[in-house]
Order: C-alpha cells, then sequence, then structure tokens
C-alpha cells in the first residue's frame, strides 16, 4: 500500500475500520471477565493488561499497511501527541476503561489518522454494543449515513461535559455541570469522551464540551466523525480545534454560537 504524505482517505479509512475492529473485539474477549487493574496518575486513572494488549495489536495491524507512519497511542512508550507534518495514527485502545473495568457498555476502540495535524480517517468502534461509527468525507454509523441532531434550540440540547481527572479538570468539570443545567437542556456522562462525540456525529447528542485541554486519543477521531457529519468543533474560544487547542466545543452546529457564549472564558 502506498504510504504518502497526502493520503488516501478510503484507504486509511479502512486500516481504521479494520484495526478498531480487531483490537476491540480482542478488548470484547475479556470484558466481564477478572481482570488485574492497575492505576496511573490516580484511584480513577485505571489501566489493564487488556489496554495495553489492545494498543499493540492495532499498533501493528497500523504497520501492516503503513510500516513508516509514526503512531500516537494513550499506553506504554508512543508518541504523545500528533505531529505537525506529514501522515500520523491516533490510537485509544479502550476509551472509557472505568466502564470496561466496571463492566459498562460504554467504551470505545479508537483508531484515526491525521495528514499534516488535521484528521482525514477515523473509526470508532464500540464491541459491547456492536456499534461501528466511522467517517473519511461522509460519517456512517453501522454502515448508514450518519448525521448530527436537527435539534436548533439550545434550551433542549443534550451535552456531554468531557473533563479527565486532574484536580484542574474537575473544578473545571463543577463550572461546566452548573452552566449545563442551568442553560441547557439535559446533562450526559458517558465516561468516555470517544463515545460522546461519536454521539453527537450520529445525532444522538445536540453537543459534547470541555473546557481544558484534552489529549489526542480522546478526541481526534470523535472530532473527525463530527464535522464529517455535519457538525462544528471549536476550541473554546470559537476558533476550529486542532490537536492540542484549549478545549473542545463539539456540536450539531445548530447553536454553537450558544456553546461559545456560555464556556469561553473571555465573556
Amino acid at each position: 500500500m502506498t504510504n504518502d504524505t497526502t493520503g488516501d482517505a478510503d484507504a486509511r479509512l479502512d486500516t481504521c475500520v479494520a484495526a478498531a475492529e480487531h483490537g476491540g473485539a480482542l478488548a470484547l474477549d475479556s470484558f466481564r471477565s477478572p481482570l488485574s487493574v492497575e492505576t496511573k496518575g490516580g484511584p480513577m486513572d485505571s489501566v489493564t493488561q487488556v489496554d495495553r494488549a489492545v494498543q499493540e495489536d492495532v499498533f501493528d495491524r497500523i504497520a501492516e499497511d503503513y510500516p513508516d507512519d509514526p503512531v500516537v497511542g494513550e499506553e506504554a512508550d508512543a508518541l504523545k501527541s500528533v505531529p505537525e507534518a506529514g501522515p500520523a495514527w491516533v490510537v485509544d485502545p479502550i476509551d472509557g476503561t472505568n466502564n470496561y473495568v466496571a463492566g459498562n457498555r460504554n467504551w470505545v476502540t479508537s483508531v484515526a489518522c491525521c495528514v499534516d495535524g488535521e484528521p482525514v480517517a477515523a473509526a470508532n468502534y464500540a464491541p459491547a454494543t456492536d456499534d461501528l461509527y466511522a467517517a473519511a468525507d461522509t460519517t456512517t454509523r453501522n454502515g448508514e449515513v450518519a448525521t448530527t441532531s436537527d435539534r436548533t434550540d439550545a434550551a433542549s440540547f443534550l451535552v456531554n461535559p468531557i473533563f479527565g481527572l486532574s484536580p484542574v479538570d474537575r473544578r473545571g468539570l463543577t463550572d461546566v455541570v452548573d452552566t449545563v443545567t442551568s442553560s441547557f437542556g439535559d446533562l450526559r456522562r458517558l465516561g468516555s469522551a470517544q463515545a460522546a462525540l461519536s454521539g453527537v456525529a450520529a445525532g444522538e447528542l445536540e453537543a459534547a464540551v470541555s473546557t481544558v485541554r484534552l489529549n489526542d486519543w480522546d478526541t481526534v477521531g470523535g472530532v473527525h466523525l463530527v464535522r464529517s457529519a455535519g457538525g462544528a468543533v471549536t476550541d473554546v474560544h470559537g476558533d476550529r480545534w486542532t490537536p492540542g487547542s484549549e478545549g473542545l466545543l463539539a456540536s450539531n452546529d445548530a447553536a454553537h454560537h450558544a456553546l461559545v457564549s456560555a464556556f469561553d472564558p473571555r465573556t
């Protein structure tokens, strides 16, 4: 397969889908079975040997098609940010590990490809529900074209806050929860950033929001799904989101200005 810097989005999508499905199936084999759970940065920052095994499996499958491309991943000593130039892959083996450990079905194996820092293909596979969200130019859910919600009234929006586990993140989450419950329709917390972004892309939610910088593996695939489904994704100030941006506001684009007005600290 040709490995060029512009890339063939459809071919790269095929690799995303194959790697996500195979890695997700591997994770599913151990779902709701006894697990050895470790913690990284704190008691809620869980990791299992399954996370590591799935990441290795996905990396191997990407390397079969694109052996020279760098890969960004959550576990081990993989790259931790998307390079600004050239192609790169972004992998989260199990996004929603706490859910996975608890036997909750909201977890995703995410594989995306960027070229020059911009996502061009992505696949988020939720093995426990057998839902596949994929996009090159168009977003699909289980092979059917998916689009964002058509709701236009921000007061009816279902909004999923996305935050990490640090003290700063938790303070930010508290503020966002207050804003969502007072200014928007209702709040959802799926416990998986990629599941939430997939939900926005398919019209299951109207928005997913964060006011802090999020990891590339938690965001890149879902961002591409939302944009390819007709939605908008900006940073907290309303500027185009790119890996490393401050905050993330993803919506159906019908009332995106309301999100920016509510969450931009300058306002």
